[in-house]
C-alpha cells in the first residue's frame, strides 16, 4: 500500500510538471541609446510636429525648381509689366491682399510684379544653403578648437580661451556692415555689380568667423570634465595615443552636445543672414532671399502689407519650429537636461 501511494504521488508530481507551462519570455531586450532617444522623441508630440514642419521646409527648398516648373512661374519674370491689369497706375497689385488669386497663389510683388510664391521658395534655398555651410564650418572648427583646449589644458587652454573671449567681444554685426563694402571694393569695380557667389561666400566667411566660439566653449567644458574620468585615465595607462583617446573615448561622448548645438544654431544663422540682407550688406537683387523680401516689403507695407507678411510669417514659423525641434532633440538625448 505504501508503495502504491508513493508511486501515485510520483506520477502526480511528474504529470504536474509535464502539464505546467514554462514561464513566458518577457521579450525585453537591451536597447541602444539611439533607440531610447528615438523612443523618447516619438513620445514628444511637440517635437514630432515641429520636426515635420522643419522637414517640410527642407523638402520645399530642395524641390523649389520642380515646384516652380509645375506652378508655371519663376522668381525673376516681371509679370506685373508683362501682363496688363495686374498693377495699377502706382504699380501696386490691383487685386486685394497683394494680388492673391488662382494664378498667383501668394500674390505679386509691388513695383516689379514678380511672383511672391516662387521668390519665397527660392529664398528658402538661399537661406538654408548659407546656414548649412556656416553650420558645417562652425561645427568642425569649433569642435577641433574646443576639444584641443579641453584635452591639452595648461598653457594651450589658456591661449585658446583668451582667443575665444576676444572673438566673442567683437561686435560682429557692426564689423561686418563696416568692413564688407571695403573688402568687396577690392575685388569688384565700382561700376560693376557684385556677383552673387561672392556675396554668398562673404556671408559664409563672416558668419563662420565669429560663430565657432559658442561650440568651442561648450566642448571645452565637456572635455575638461571627461578627461578626469576613470576610463580616460585607464586608456592613458594602457598607452593609448592622444588621437585614439580623442577619437575613440572622448568624441563618442560629445556627439550629443554637438547635435543639439547644430539643431539650435542653424535657425539662429538663418535669422542672422536675413538680418544682414535686410540691412543691405547681404544678398542683393535679383537673388531671392527672405531678408531682402522683408526689406522691400517694409517700404510698401502701407499700400501692400502682404508682400512683407508672407516672408515674415514663413521665417517665424521656420525659426520657432526649428527651436522647438532642437529642444525636443536635447531632451530626447539627455532626459535630465530639462530638470
Amino acid at each position: 500500500m505504501r508503495l502504491t501511494l508513493n508511486r501515485s504521488a510520483d506520477v502526480s508530481a511528474d504529470d504536474t510538471s509535464a502539464i505546467t507551462p514554462a514561464p513566458p519570455a518577457t521579450g525585453r531586450t537591451g536597447r541602444s541609446p539611439k533607440a531610447l532617444a528615438w523612443a523618447r522623441l516619438r513620445r514628444d508630440r511637440v517635437g514630432m510636429v515641429s520636426g515635420a514642419v522643419v522637414l517640410f521646409f527642407f523638402v520645399v527648398a530642395l524641390a523649389a525648381p520642380l515646384i516652380s516648373a509645375v506652378y508655371g512661374k519663376d522668381p525673376y519674370t516681371l509679370y506685373g509689366t508683362d501682363i496688363l491689369g495686374l498693377l495699377n497706375e502706382f504699380n501696386y497689385p490691383v487685386k486685394p491682399n497683394g494680388g492673391i488669386d488662382g494664378e498667383f497663389w501668394l500674390g505679386i510683388e509691388p513695383q516689379l510684379g514678380r511672383d511672391v510664391l516662387t521668390q519665397l521658395l527660392y529664398g528658402i534655398r538661399t537661406s538654408l544653403l548659407i546656414a548649412a555651410a556656416v553650420v558645417v564650418i562652425v561645427t568642425v572648427v569649433g569642435s577641433l578648437v574646443g576639444i584641443a583646449a579641453g584635452y591639452l589644458g595648461g598653457r594651450a587652454d589658456f591661449v585658446i580661451s583668451r582667443i575665444i573671449e576676444v572673438t566673442i567681444a567683437f561686435p560682429s554685426t557692426l564689423l561686418f556692415i563696416a568692413v564688407t563694402p571695403i573688402v568687396l571694393s577690392y575685388f569688384v569695380a565700382s561700376d560693376e555689380n557684385t556677383p552673387t557667389w561672392m556675396r554668398v561666400a562673404t556671408l559664409v566667411i563672416a558668419l563662420s568667423l565669429f560663430g565657432w566660439t559658442r561650440i568651442a566653449r561648450l566642448l571645452r567644458g565637456q572635455v575638461l570634465s571627461l578627461r578626469e574620468s576613470e576610463y580616460i585615465k585607464a586608456a592613458k595607462v594602457y598607452g593609448a595615443s592622444p588621437w585614439r583617446i580623442v577619437t575613440r573615448e572622448l568624441l563618442p561622448n560629445l556627439w550629443t552636445p554637438i547635435l543639439v548645438f547644430v539643431t539650435l544654431d542653424l535657425p539662429a544663422i538663418v535669422t542672422s543672414e536675413a538680418a544682414l540682407s535686410f540691412l543691405g550688406v547681404g544678398i542683393q537683387e535679383p537673388t531671392p532671399d527672405w531678408g531682402r523680401m522683408i526689406k522691400q516689403g517694409a517700404s510698401y507695407y502701407l499700400d501692400d502689407f502682404t508682400f512683407m507678411a508672407v516672408p515674415g510669417v514663413a521665417m517665424i514659423v521656420f525659426v520657432v519650429a526649428f527651436n522647438l525641434f532642437g529642444d525636443s532633440v536635447r531632451d530626447a538625448l539627455d532626459p535630465k537636461s530639462h530638470r
